[in-house]
């Protein structure tokens, strides 16, 4: 079983309760605002600042692509 999609209505992110985009290719959600990617664990988001990973100025403009 995947990712319920369906679940991105409903997350937000839990510092600044902005919307989360997902990121198939790394199975992170990710915050473009405080430039964080929280990973998801079979199949279960892990909505944890310390869990998250800092994104690059990189993957940030790549995302805005």
């Amino acid at each position: 079983m995947a990712f319920d999609r369906q679940l991105l209505d409903i997350l937000a992110c839990p510092i600044c309760k902005g919307k989360l985009q997902l990121n198939d290719k790394t199975n992170e959600l990710i915050c473009r605002f405080d430039r964080l990617a929280f990973p998801i664990s079979d199949n279960i988001p892990v909505m944890l600042e310390s869990e998250a990973r800092k994104l690059t100025s990189e993957e940030v403009e790549a995302l805005g692509k």
